[in-house]
């Protein structure tokens, strides 16, 4: 894999990071019936009983407990990034402290679903997804909250 020269979202918008690099996800927040949505968009509530047409940008929880997960044991086929050798990874899906919407996200390298239980807390973090042209790509993930 070539050397990476920066960083960079692997998509822009959906997390940002403070001056401490403690990430937090991008959302959209309906002011008309505080419905959140993520990832983030700039229009229709997807609430069926609110007819709001408008989302303003927040931030969202970095902090949730762990909703449900599963294993992925298989490469991804091309042109999909994989590492090589393949290594499996865990995927959660975390359901956020104060906004109750669900995320999914891959789990942190090291740690696989014999480690992960229902009901556990589990933080954001961000990580390289591949790198390309020299530019690390970054996205956003769950850890175990310490």
């Amino acid at each position: 894999m070539p050397a990476a020269t920066r960083q960079e979202p692997a998509i822009e918008g959906w997390f940002a990071t403070d001056e401490a690099s403690a990430a937090h996800l991008i959302g959209s927040k309906c002011p008309r019936c505080g419905t959140y949505v993520f990832p983030p968009r700039a229009n229709n509530c997807p609430n069926p009983a609110c007819d709001g047409d408008h989302l303003e940008s927040v931030p969202l929880s970095r902090r949730g407990t762990l909703w449900s997960y599963t294993e992925n044991r298989y490469a991804p086929p091309p042109p999909y990034p994989a590492t090589d050798p393949f290594e499996p990874f865990a995927v959660a899906a975390v359901q956020l402290a104060d906004e109750g919407l669900i995320v999914l996200g891959k789990v942190v390298d090291g740690t696989l679903a014999t480690d992960l239980r229902i009901g556990m807390e589990m933080e954001l973090t961000t990580m390289p997804l591949f790198t390309d042209d020299g530019v690390e790509r970054i996205v956003y993930g769950w850890r175990i909250a310490s």
